[in-house]
């Protein structure tokens, strides 16, 4: 089967990490992945080729593109991308195209999905079939009639297919989205994507690393690093403060797209048992080894506490219901506390962590759906037989 996936990320990762998790259970298929977010240096599976679009991202408001070279305007990187993007089309002409959240979201890159989409269904690009690709919860919006109007507008008339990564016993699109009965579209739960833990690579990272049975390891990170400062920062304060704190070590991942002073800052404050970096692709490994992990409570973030059951301390987003919703559900199935805004105070916080180092990692896999990635590959390429 050929695929075309189109990622658009606008401010962290998360939706490019997922994406990634979903094409390597696509082994065996001819993937072509289309990013158009701000360049990010990560492995790709062999089968998969990625295109590249001229990037553009948004502000902190989500209200404006800024494209991602200097000099160059709006107007210019649009038409490139179009270009691109319909000549790739008449020369990979796919079986089906996965687009990642449009319509839920990234209506602002409607100025070359909503071409592109009627064009493929015109015939233009030969039989194709179109899959939207969607999160467990979306963010609300100002305006929830016309957005689930434009929505249902959008995804019936040029979609065949919605595959949420949910487990729809835990969290179900309608908690979200009132209007899924006038979805016309087959709508299915492929259980939430995350990739697979490893417990032995956890233990020989440790033993790497010379981390003794009688050491705490502590892992930090704010996923793509466009927000977390203060926690970050905060859990750097609070480390002098931690009782034992020679036998404790923080490994902090302060994201790819931490500006560059504000990571200086972090690496500044810096002491003997603290590393900070930007970026692991062993992040997983690393929560694996953990005795803590010390979040924000993103998808791909809460989805890898959960496959490595670490216990952790979560700071959701407190201005969307998105992430508060998330943490809700699954602090039920892992050692885990929910930080407040108010708990970013180095004496308060480093309470919190010394209450969390002494939970331990439950035995046993959590009682969640965590096969989506191989679930939608499944579906997927049952789907594409039926429907030759």
């Amino acid at each position: 089967m050929k695929i075309i996936f189109y990622c658009q990320y606008v401010w962290g990762m998360g939706h490019l990490f997922r994406s990634l998790e979903l094409l390597r259970a696509l082994a065996g298929h001819d993937v072509v992945l289309i990013a158009g977010g701000r360049k990010v240096d990560v492995r790709l599976p062999g089968h998969v080729t990625l295109v590249r679009l001229p990037g553009l991202y948004m502000d902190e408001q989500f209200t404006t593109l800024i494209p991602e070279e200097a000099g160059k305007t709006v107007d210019d990187v649009q038409r490139e991308r179009k270009d691109i993007l319909f000549s790739l089309f008449e020369k990979h002409r796919p079986d089906a195209l996965m687009i990642e959240l449009y319509p839920f979201g990234r209506t602002k890159f409607g100025f070359e999905l909503q071409p592109l989409l009627e064009e493929i269904r015109r015939g233009r690009f030969g039989e194709m079939k179109v899959v939207c690709s969607l999160r467990d919860i979306l963010v609300e919006k100002k305006k929830p009639l016309a957005y689930e109007e434009r929505v249902l507008n959008l995804l019936n008339t040029y979609f065949d297919l919605l595959m949420i990564h949910s487990d729809e016993q835990l969290q179900a699109l309608d908690e979200t989205f009132s209007r899924m009965g006038d979805i016309r579209v087959p709508a299915v739960y492929t259980g939430f994507v995350s990739p697979k833990a490893d417990p032995a690579a956890g233990r020989e990272l440790r033993r790497a690393q010379g981390i003794g049975p009688d050491e705490k390891l502590i892992v930090v990170s704010a996923g793509g690093g466009r927000s977390g400062q203060a926690l970050l920062s905060c859990v750097l304060d609070a480390y002098p403060l931690l009782a034992h704190s020679d036998r404790i070590r923080i490994e902090m991942f302060a994201g790819p797209f931490r500006d560059p002073a504000e990571f200086k800052q972090l690496a500044d404050k810096s002491i003997d048992g603290i590393r900070v970096r930007y970026f692991t692709d062993r992040f997983l490994d690393y929560l694996s080894a953990a005795d803590l992990s010390i979040s924000l409570a993103g998808y791909n973030t809460c989805m890898t506490l959960l496959a490595a059951r670490v216990p952790s301390l979560v700071l959701p987003y407190s201005k969307q219901q998105e992430q508060p919703i998330r943490v809700e559900k699954i602090k039920h199935f892992i050692p885990m506390k929910i930080l407040r805004d108010r708990d970013i105070e180095p004496g308060l916080l480093s309470r919190h962590i010394e209450e969390m180092l002494l939970e331990s990692r439950p035995s046993g896999a959590v009682p969640v759906n965590l096969n989506g990635a191989a679930n939608t590959a499944r579906w997927l390429e049952d789907w594409h037989k039926k429907h030759k």
